[in-house]
């Protein structure tokens, strides 16, 4: 069994990448659920997204323990602390975004954005993974993608060839944007860092 947790923030792309997934692992005659847990995919609400696939028995239920996600995918720094309580202990990987969107509370002046945001998640989470995905995104063509670009550091650690995953790309991206989408999913999946 495979768990994955989708954090970020309505607008990004998580439900995008979820679908990829999904997509993904039933190419692969994978039993998949997915499922929109809660919050908002309008602009600038909190989104998770819990995505379940096994070769080798069935899924019965889509949503995530806490502590039972091999790998969180956080699309946002905030959300990547607030997703912590998901990680496996010692074996669970989260993968984040570095960019910091101010949730409503901060704008109003209610509460301060944690500066430490990044260190914090390390400190939980050993196997963490940070980049400036948005910028990388930004240089393929479009910030948007940065949903892509982590998808591609992902790509890293699930039983999938590389061409697998062009090819849910190519089902799922319009043909427009497909391009852009392939050299962000590129970058990641040869980021180093």
């Amino acid at each position: 069994m495979i768990n994955i947790v989708i954090v970020g923030v309505g607008g990004q792309g998580t439900l995008l990448a979820s679908k990829i997934l999904g997509s993904l692992a039933l190419e692969h005659g994978y039993d998949v659920r997915v499922s929109e847990v809660h919050g908002m995919s309008q602009r600038g609400g909190s989104v998770v997204t819990f995505v379940r696939m096994s070769a080798e028995e069935p899924v019965y239920s889509t949503l995530v323990e806490q502590q039972q996600a091999d790998v969180v995918l956080s699309f946002e720094k905030l959300e990547a602390l607030r997703a912590l309580p998901y990680v496996k202990p010692e074996t669970g990987t989260v993968i984040v975004n570095t960019q910091e969107i101010p949730p409503m509370p901060v704008i109003t002046g209610a509460a301060r954005y944690p500066e430490d945001a990044l260190a914090l998640v390390a400190a939980e989470a050993p196997h963490t993974v940070a980049l400036d995905a948005t910028a990388i995104a930004a240089e393929c063509g479009t910030a948007k993608a940065a949903n892509v670009v982590l998808l591609g550091v992902l790509s890293r650690t699930l039983p999938f060839e590389k061409q697998a995953w062009l090819n849910a790309l190519a089902r799922l991206v319009k043909p427009q944007y497909l391009s852009m989408n392939v050299a962000a999913f590129e970058r990641g999946r040869a980021y180093a860092g």
